[in-house]
């Protein structure tokens, strides 16, 4: 009654099972109880009035905003790089191709110490954009640059496998149908790399939230207009207000979680339609 039974070279299924539930559980479910368990030494108008102050609510929109605007650039701008990449040939290619893993490989401290040294007043690109009124080391702006350094290689390297593997020959039977160059990247081309591209722009968005290196040297890090929520937490962690810590992160957890769930749903819809 065996001989149908399919050999793996991984163990089987209650050993992968369990290595699986208890590294998760070690990684990921432990450490995150921990912050449950934390939280739960305050009462539930402290825990509220922790996580509804004015200056943390400002927190959570310029960190979820500036991070949703990096992704969405990340989203535009990387679809193009990988296009580029996959589709063309010229000199210095691979050069470039190395680069976009360049965010990767570097220190976020040293990313955001160079952004704030170029952005600045007398650096190479402040120096240009603060006469025409364009501020960007120590304000909002800087964030945002910060965010879609950090954020650019999770869009081209999600949606670059799928380029590679979608037939160029389909966008010219759609040419040869008639289709214009819009309707052919529409109905053609957008709807098999939407799920790789919603998960570049999840995994761009997620870095950029969590984010705190390369932001908190070129932010600013002003009360009410340019300090991000890792940031605040670290703050009360300094001043030794653990639960009050604890709260934001709980805070931010769930907020991430609900975003992140609702992305997920849309692509799992978006794959499943191009399946059909």
């Amino acid at each position: 009654m065996f001989f149908g039974k399919k050999k793996s070279i991984l163990p089987g299924f209650g050993i992968s099972l369990g290595y699986t539930i208890f590294y998760l559980s070690v990684i990921v479910l432990i450490p995150i109880a921990g912050l449950f368990v934390k939280t739960s030494a305050l009462s539930w108008n402290e825990f509220w009035s922790a996580i509804t102050e004015p200056r943390v609510i400002a927190s959570y929109k310029l960190s979820f905003g500036v991070s949703f605007l990096a992704a969405v650039t990340n989203a535009v701008f990387g679809l193009l790089i990988a296009w580029v990449l996959v589709r063309y040939d010229f000199f210095g290619k691979k050069i470039f191709d190395a680069l976009i893993d360049l965010p990767f490989a570097l220190p976020t401290a040293v990313a955001g110490i160079t952004l704030a040294t170029i952005y600045s007043k007398n650096g190479w690109f402040g120096r240009f954009l603060e006469p025409a009124g364009i501020f960007v080391a120590y304000t909002p702006n800087g964030i945002f640059v910060a965010l879609v350094f950090i954020g650019l290689p999770f869009i081209v390297r999600s949606v670059q496998p799928v380029l590679e593997e979608l037939d160029p020959e389909l966008e010219e039977a759609a040419a040869s149908l008639g289709a214009n160059r819009l309707q052919t990247f529409v109905k053609v081309i957008l709807p098999a790399i939407l799920p790789a591209l919603l998960s570049g722009f999840i995994l761009a968005f997620a870095r950029g939230l969590g984010e705190y290196g390369s932001v908190v040297f070129i932010s600013g890090n002003l009360p009410m207009v340019s300090e991000i929520t890792p940031l605040l937490i670290l703050t009360k962690l300094e001043q030794y207000d653990y639960p009050g810590a604890t709260a934001l992160a709980v805070s931010t957890l769930m907020m991430s979680f609900i975003l992140f769930f609702s992305i997920n749903l849309v692509q799992w819809w978006a794959a499943n339609r191009h399946k059909a």
